[in-house]
């Protein structure tokens, strides 16, 4: 099964149950947020491209209700197989 993302910018994203599983595995505190992906795709606070890889970008999303403050990092390819590559916290300074 998979679900669809729209980012900011019209990309479609894919993400994968194969995925998902992997993502929580490596970071089990964001499996609680799986809605909040797509409000960070596309309603970024911040956006960057990612430096080590091409066609990927870093969406952030400052949510104060999460840790006392915390971004929701969304990466995802765009490109050649968009999807949602991996999702995890990010400190807020």
């Amino acid at each position: 099964m998979k679900t669809e993302f729209i980012d900011v910018f019209h990309n479609r994203i894919l993400l994968t149950n194969k995925r998902w599983k992997h993502i929580i595995k490596e970071h089990p505190e964001v499996e609680p947020y799986r809605k909040l992906i797509s409000v960070v795709l596309k309603q970024p606070d911040l956006i960057k491209m990612s430096k080590r890889r091409k066609n990927t970008f870093l969406y952030y999303r400052y949510y104060n209700t999460i840790y006392n403050g915390k971004y929701i990092l969304a990466v995802a390819r765009v490109k050649e197989k968009p999807s949602l590559l991996t999702c995890y916290y990010n400190r807020s300074d």
